[in-house]
């Protein structure tokens, strides 16, 4: 008993430090890299606790219990030391084009970063392995320390940025080796904690993370003037403001506009997502935003209620007001990015973030509050992908949003989007696709009636209109874009003539294509002849961002130039990843398997229950994936809703394990069977709930989100302690081989799942981790039968 009260605290600091450091690191990578190699950090932290069993299966001397405090003092010091490591690696993705060593760098980073969650991994297996009896109470404290881990570390970065906070970690952990170690430990621990606190208040500089000098906001701070002004660090994004001749926002510009721009200050969201906030003071410098394309809307008709979604630094609202629109509303994404605003850059902005401006995701603020718009207006950063990472899932642009947009506009009201081109052309072909297929699905039969479209040199403006397009509009549309020098590339009854004359292209193909897009009669052939995949996208699969089809890998990459980076940023990241991490795991499962090869009889009986953890390890993922993708509309806010589900799936599971060590009753393998059910229950029951959902703000929705998900995360807290203690009781020596197994699986899953979902929707992700825990009690109920039939003969 006096051991465990050592081995569960321990238990409980490790997980919840692993999990922060996790969360810390995805920032890190986020602001220093790009999006995408932040996805990479669950990789490689699951591998580290992986690598944690196979090492336990090889060697007994790491099992031993009395080499906790030892492992929790390498993990306080491992963490700094990885972060300040990869950060003096020179490793950047933009040159993997011409320097092969980025690959061994990329290995580094590997290695290192997964360091601390080895140390992780070694605390929580040896408890499992020490006190296999009580692995309700073990795996109970586990997952409580990583649900307060993923809550307390947002807590943490809302005061501080996320390099300062893994020293802040650090100290933490340490603070707690300290607690359960011996005299020698503890000199360590002191000596660390003072280190750590030097650094971060006499050399603070010496921490700071190293950004890609060819994201957006290095490359505006090179040229000659430039300076930053401030830093705003938030949980979910770092915001950087700074003057630079750089700085020139204003997407589409014509080409006739020859005078200067206002004053305008550089806006940059994780270094990498550049806007612009401009200033009011020169009047005469405003008539600039009667050239942008984006001015349409307001040039062939009057608008007096207009809505902005994502105005960033404010320019669609700019132009609104310059219009003379008074009934202006503003959805903002980014709450950090609207208080930034209304508080720093009120007067020079001219309170552009004023009392009308709301915060949250745009089409879930319209299902809450309702009222109808004469205009619907999506800023070009809006509408810009960011990173054009083809995985990230967006719900602005599927067939349910675009018929939400629709429904709350007046009779003749029009949505207007501004997207930048990027070709070859995907991303306007996609919208044009998904924006048709709601206006038929809601009784509209000839969108390209409702539909114009104009190009600048380079944005498209797409504008929709709920009634169809008049013949006094048709006539505005095309004289705005001749005075400004732009060309129509859709106009109800265009001919492929009228376009390609201010911006010359080699064929009227560009016209062509959007007109078969529109057509209903066209758009199949052409969507299953075309190089992209440019099919309309739905809530069930919404990676609007995602083009690529297999059969035409060859052609693509012939089109992209023979860069293969076009296909990591496209999405095929995903399965590099996946290759790269099942070569991985399948090192980290054979090691044991040799090791315990050599003991006569050692798997004896042990395949069954092996497999049981498999498909614990993958099926918990394959439902905690779908449930937070479910969850991001009620929420708002992807980052938001990865915290809430993680906190409330973590904390119920920690809550199910600690009740199964107590109640003999809920270890009976049929409670996986039942979890099994109520899973797949919850795969038809979530779009009710999300619907329920949206019309509540946090903390309310938080806390529903946390009741919603109460019962499924209570009952998958129970499998895995349940499995582990049976397996103390058989087979004790396959206890570290199967954390490793489990580990390894829950590092292929997420992986799975991405894929999964793009090909089948997330609800056929959660019903195949509803039949991953059924297998699992068919297996463990198998296993249970034959051990005790081998015990009997």
């Amino acid at each position: 008993m006096s051991e465990m009260r050592t081995i569960v605290p321990a238990v409980f600091m490790s997980s919840m430090a692993g999990l922060a450091f996790e969360v810390l690191l995805t920032r890190i990578f986020s602001v220093s890299l790009w999006y995408h190699f932040a996805f990479m950090i669950i990789s490689v932290a699951m591998l580290g606790l992986a690598a944690s069993g196979t090492a336990l299966s090889l060697s007994s001397r790491l099992r031993d219990s009395g080499n906790t405090g030892l492992y929790t003092f390498c993990l306080g010091i491992s963490m700094p030391a990885s972060y300040l490591l990869t950060n003096l690696i020179p490793f950047d993705p933009v040159r993997l084009a011409w320097e092969h060593a980025e690959i061994l760098y990329l290995g580094l980073y590997y290695l290192i970063l997964a360091i601390p969650f080895f140390f992780a991994g070694l605390v929580i297996a040896t408890a499992f392995i020490t006190a296999s009896g009580k692995s309700g109470l073990v795996y109970g404290a586990d997952l409580l320390g990583a649900g307060l881990g993923s809550l307390g570390i947002l807590v943490l970065m809302g005061t501080t940025s996320p390099e300062h906070a893994v020293f802040i970690l650090s100290i933490v952990v340490l603070a707690g080796s300290f607690a359960v170690s011996g005299k020698r430990l503890r000199v360590g621990c002191a000596l660390f904690i003072a280190a750590n606190l030097s650094l971060l208040l006499l050399r603070p500089g010496f921490t700071a993370l190293r950004m890609s000098p060819y994201k957006g906001l290095p490359s505006a701070l090179r040229y000659p003037g430039a300076e930053m002004l401030h830093t705003y660090c938030t949980p979910f994004a770092r915001i950087d403001t700074f003057r630079s001749p750089a700085v020139r926002f204003a997407p589409g510009l014509s080409l006739s506009w020859l005078d200067a721009l206002p004053e305008q200050i550089g806006l940059a969201v994780d270094g990498g997502n550049t806007s612009a906030v401009t200033g009011i003071a020169d009047r005469k410098a405003m008539a600039f935003l009667s050239r942008l394309p984006a001015a349409l809307p307001y040039e062939i008709g009057d608008r007096d209620r207009v809505l902005v979604l994502d105005p960033g630094g404010g320019l669609q609202i700019l132009l609104a007001r310059y219009y003379g629109v008074h009934g202006i509303t503003g959805v903002e994404t980014n709450p950090w990015q609207a208080e930034i605003m209304r508080k720093y850059f009120g007067s020079f902005s001219g309170n552009l973030y004023g009392a009308t401006i709301r915060t949250g995701l745009g089409r879930s603020w319209l299902a809450r509050h309702g009222g109808t718009f004469d205009l619907i207006d999506i800023s070009p950063q809006g509408a810009e992908p960011a990173g054009s990472f083809g995985i990230a899932e967006d719900y602005r642009f599927t067939v349910e949003a675009f018929r939400g947009y629709l429904r709350h506009l007046d009779k003749d009201g029009v949505l207007c989007i501004n997207l930048f081109i990027i070709p070859p052309p995907r991303y306007e072909l996609r919208l044009l696709a998904t924006l048709a297929t709601a206006m038929e699905s809601m009784g509209m039969r000839h969108a390209d009636r409702h539909i114009a479209a104009i190009r600048s040199w380079d944005t498209i403006s797409i504008l929709a209109k709920k009634s169809p397009l008049t013949g006094n509009e048709t006539a505005a549309i095309r004289k705005f874009a001749r005075d400004r020098w732009f060309d129509p590339v859709h106009i109800p009854g265009i001919k492929a003539e009228e376009s390609g004359i201010h911006i010359k292209m080699p064929s009227s193909d560009y016209v062509r294509a959007l007109q078969a897009v529109l057509s209903p009669e066209s758009r199949g052939k052409f969507m299953r002849e075309y190089l992209f995949n440019v099919s309309p996208v739905y809530d069930r699969a919404p990676f609007y961002h995602y083009f690529l089809k297999i059969s035409e890998i060859r052609e693509t990459y012939r089109v992209m130039g023979g860069k293969w980076q076009f296909f990591l940023e496209a999405g095929f990241i995903v399965p590099a990843l996946l290759l790269q991490a099942a070569s991985l795991s399948a090192l980290l499962l054979l090691l044991p398997a040799v090791a315990i090869e050599r003991k006569r009889g050692g798997r004896r009986g042990g395949r069954k229950i092996l497999s049981y953890f498999a498909l614990l390890g993958m099926g918990y993922m394959l439902v905690e994936i779908p449930f937070i993708q479910k969850m991001i509309l009620p929420l708002e806010n992807p980052s938001y809703a990865v915290a809430a589900v993680l906190a409330a799936i973590l904390l119920s599971s920690g809550i199910g394990s600690l009740a199964s060590s107590r109640f003999a009753d809920l270890r009976n393998p049929v409670t996986i069977a039942f979890t099994a059910l109520l899973i797949a229950a919850y795969g038809f029951l979530m779009p009710s709930v999300s619907s329920v959902l949206v019309h509540y703000r946090p903390p309310l929705s938080f806390l529903l989100v946390f009741l919603a998900f109460l019962p499924a995360g209570f009952l998958m807290g129970i499998p895995f302690p349940m499995g582990l203690k049976a397996l103390g009781e058989r087979n004790p020596h396959l206890i570290p081989w199967a954390w490793a197994i489990n580990g390894c699986l829950s590092v292929l899953a997420p992986l799975c799942a991405v894929l999964l979902a793009m090909a089948v929707g997330f609800r056929n992700v959660l019903l195949i981790g509803a039949l991953c825990y059924l297998l699992a009690f068919l297996n463990l109920s198998a296993w249970a039968r034959g051990s005790a039939g081998y015990a009997e003969h």
